[in-house]
């Protein structure tokens, strides 16, 4: 993007599958990276919780179910930040970052309005753009305007089965802004997310899921959650 003599304002390389580019200056709101490897990949998701009391046989059915019999840990800083347009809702965007591998990329992560009226559907689909980004990404984002909602912490499991993914994680607020140290659990439940990322189109994936996520019960019910509902 060329330089239109704004003041020295800050770098922030964006990284895709298929691009590596620069941007000196913020860009407007259409033109955030949405090409490259993940443009109009859908996720699917079904989503349900688990009492901390019934993680443990909860993980022992996955390591029977899944590929990975040692599931991947995680433990990831998210930043919610919003852009407030002239009319309609804001426009979100998420910076996740790793505490176990600070020195890894962040990532940027942009969630589509959720298409939930299809009966058909086991699943919420919804767009999913996924980039990699460098350390001053949350700096880059104030200074295209965009405003940091809340933060949390998420630590858990990643299992994997083909195409299938089950994070299962502990969320925590944050209680001090920027300080990943000082975090109370937001409940006494894990959260347990059963995903797939996969080419607009491709429903039959849903299927899939709601044949995997009847072998998860009774420990735990996944189900197609409308975030709208929640509000």
């Amino acid at each position: 993007l060329a330089d239109r003599g704004a003041e020295k304002p800050r770098k922030v390389v964006v990284h895709s599958p298929h691009h590596h580019w620069s941007a000196m200056e913020a860009p407007p709101v259409t033109v955030m990276p949405v090409t490259g490897g993940t443009i109009n990949m859908m996720e699917y998701l079904l989503q349900g919780s688990v009492l901390d009391q019934s993680l443990d046989s909860l993980l022992h059915r996955l390591r029977g179910l899944c590929d990975n019999m040692e599931p991947e840990s995680f433990g990831d800083h998210e930043l919610v930040y919003l852009l407030k347009g002239q009319q309609g809702n804001p426009f979100i965007l998420r910076a996740r970052r790793s505490l176990a591998h600070p020195s890894a990329p962040w990532h940027l992560r942009y969630l589509g309005q959720p298409e939930v009226g299809d009966k058909s559907r086991h699943a919420l689909v919804r767009n999913c753009v996924d980039v990699a980004a460098s350390h001053s990404l949350p700096e880059f984002l104030n200074e295209m305007g965009f405003r940091m909602d809340h933060e949390f912490v998420a630590k858990g499991h990643i299992f994997r089965k083909g195409a299938l993914k089950v994070v299962v994680s502990k969320l925590s607020r944050v209680l001090v802004p920027g300080n990943t140290d000082n975090t109370e659990p937001l409940s006494l439940s894990y959260l347990v997310e059963l995903s797939v990322l996969a080419p607009a189109g491709q429903d039959t994936v849903s299927e899939d899921m709601r044949s995997f996520a009847e072998q998860l019960k009774p420990l735990v019910h996944l189900e197609k959650i409308d975030p709208k509902r929640l509000m």
